[in-house]
């Protein structure tokens, strides 16, 4: 199993964690878009490295354009010599319509065009086919030799999705390489939702699992004693009850009959609870939420419950230090 750490915004400290994480034997550095951009830091990291994968962790697809994410998806991959892996995700109605005033219709199908339409574009760029693509939210068919660019050796990067539902899932497994699974998940949801859905993208798209990488960041408790791991549980509740407040996250806990939790949860988060929305995270939505254990025991119970599905992850190192987070990434590597 390959482990993935995120790095800093930080564009002064961005490179040297990521060359730290590397030397360390991670397999990837993510970057998310927060409040701030996702491609910068990977910039900064792709100086610094030599064989650690750049992954956007994730970048919002629908706040730009397929054309403005293939010109960034190149350059990156081209700098970093082909390491880049484009991670996109939809985000929310409201984030998309309010902040970024850009459009939003049926996410799922337009997050499939918007991979198509990327495709497209760099088949133009790196195997010179003529650019018409022509959808139904997308269209691009201009493309002149002033605007292609030239630095192509390492072609493509990667394009990686993150999904929670079953029709975005069914994309990932249709269009995409790899697929980003919310962190907000169950090994229940995984199995019995997640998978089957990924097979029937698959099967449209005419592949196989081979090649596709699943990329889980299991939620973790652990600490060096009993203070520290109470304080990580607490942490983890609050965590898991911010999350199952969306209603579209509902199915999750359905998946382990907790359901009932979620209208709670959301009137609580419409009145600023924050805090007291974790005291209903009881032990048993915790322990199917999340791996608890000692660090050194920590990636044992990780291959144990995703061993067989997961294809890389990361966890928590917030109470570990250098020598522990280097034997976790070596166990759950080896």
């Amino acid at each position: 199993m390959k482990v993935d750490a995120g790095i800093t915004w930080d564009l002064n400290q961005a490179g040297v964690e990521a060359r730290e994480l590397e030397e360390m034997g991670c397999a990837g550095v993510k970057s998310a878009e927060t409040s701030h951009d996702p491609f910068l830091p990977l910039l900064a990291a792709a100086r610094t490295t030599s064989s650690i994968e750049l992954i956007t962790g994730i970048a919002v697809a629908f706040a730009r354009t397929p054309m403005t994410i293939a010109q960034l998806g190149h350059d990156l991959n081209a700098v970093s010599k082909g390491r880049l892996i484009v991670g996109l995700g939809s985000q929310i109605r409201p984030h998309i319509t309010k902040r970024f005033s850009m459009p939003w219709s049926a996410p799922a199908a337009r997050m499939r065009e918007f991979i198509l339409a990327m495709h497209a574009i760099w088949d133009c760029w790196y195997e010179g086919k003529p650019l018409e693509f022509l959808g139904n939210f997308y269209t691009h068919t201009l493309m002149t030799p002033f605007f292609t660019p030239t630095n192509t050796e390492h072609g493509r990067p990667k394009v990686y999705l993150a999904a929670v539902g079953p029709l975005m899932t069914e994309v990932a497994g249709e269009v995409a390489d790899g697929l980003l699974v919310h962190g907000f998940t169950t090994e229940a949801f995984l199995r019995e939702t997640t998978l089957p859905a990924l097979e029937r993208g698959f099967a449209r798209a005419g592949r196989t699992r081979a090649g596709f990488e699943i990329v889980y960041p299991v939620f973790s408790i652990t600490g060096r004693d009993e203070a520290e791991m109470a304080a990580s549980a607490v942490r983890m509740r609050q965590q898991i009850a911010f999350y199952g407040s969306t209603p579209a996250y509902r199915p999750v806990l359905d998946s382990i009959g907790a359901g009932r939790l979620q209208p709670e949860l959301n009137a609580m988060s419409k009145q600023g609870r924050w805090e007291a929305m974790g005291e209903l995270i009881g032990d048993d939505v915790l322990d199917r939420f999340a791996v608890r254990g000692e660090a050194r025991e920590l990636a044992a119970l990780i291959k144990a419950r995703y061993g067989d599905i997961v294809d890389r992850t990361s966890a928590s190192y917030a109470t570990m230090g250098h020598e522990e987070r280097r034997a976790f990434i070596d166990a759950l590597r080896a």
